[in-house]
């Protein structure tokens, strides 16, 4: 059977860094209703959320809309799929259990209607300085976790939010989401120099910017760009893929 598949990532709902979040998130909601009706899979590939952190009897407060809409579309029997970002790292079976998500921590190779394709949300592919290793390395901790899970949700949250918020306005603020060229990508990079097999299809989210780039014949990669102000989202049927951005 033909699959018609939707891939948005990089909503960061929640964060303290934009004062549009209620109405983004309804936006979504409304983007995911409408994706639902032919849809046979979605893909959420990461920083779907801002922060994240779930604790043994306790999910994060908000974003109750948004999980709603999700839980329908699951119990419509539309596959969702989700891919933790850099942001939404803290899943521990409530988006999996209560929602009725697929939850992925690693890249996935995949065949989608013949095509050979490569899903990532990409803070963790390709090339990363040893400095960033070790922080990706801190956070993915069973360890760390465990200790994280004594701390009070308030403070937890308190501090979760206010990081982002801080990098978001200020170590972020200069470059923005700019495309950077294909010698400076190292998302790009790693597609280019990728030799275990071939691959149709590179998709990413993290960079926040809209990017369909044709490497070699039968060979792309795809930034999925983000729903802050683009609203932009994949996808992917028998005839191909496109990325497009969702008019109302």
């Amino acid at each position: 059977m033909m699959r018609k598949c939707y891939f948005i990532s990089d909503a960061h709902l929640g964060s303290l860094a934009f004062d549009n979040d209620r109405e983004r998130e309804l936006k979504l909601c409304r983007f995911l209703t409408w994706a639902a009706q032919d849809a046979t899979d979605i893909f959420l590939m990461g920083d779907i959320f801002d922060f994240w952190y779930e604790y043994r009897y306790v999910a994060p407060k908000g974003h109750v809309r948004l999980l709603g809409c999700l839980a329908g579309i699951a119990d419509r029997g539309v596959r969702l799929h989700f891919f933790i970002g850099n942001h939404d790292i803290w899943t521990y079976g409530y988006l999996a259990d209560e929602i009725g998500m697929t939850v992925y921590r690693d890249s996935v190779v995949t065949d989608i209607n013949g095509f050979r394709c490569f899903l990532a949300h990409g803070d963790r592919t390709g090339y990363r300085p040893w400095s960033l290793r070790l922080t990706h390395a801190f956070f993915h901790s069973n360890w760390i976790r465990r200790i994280y899970n004594t701390i009070h949700p308030w403070f937890n949250y308190s501090f979760g939010l206010a990081w982002s918020r801080y990098n978001r306005r200020h170590k972020h603020r200069q470059d923005g989401a700019q495309y950077l060229g294909e010698d400076r990508e190292y998302l790009v990079q790693f597609a280019k120099n990728y030799d275990r097999e071939h691959i149709d299809f590179f998709i990413f989210g993290h960079r926040h910017v809209m990017l369909d780039l044709q490497l070699t014949e039968g060979r792309r990669v795809v930034y999925l760009g983000d729903w802050i102000d683009k609203f932009s989202y994949g996808v992917l049927d028998e005839t191909g893929f496109r990325l497009e951005i969702w008019e109302e």
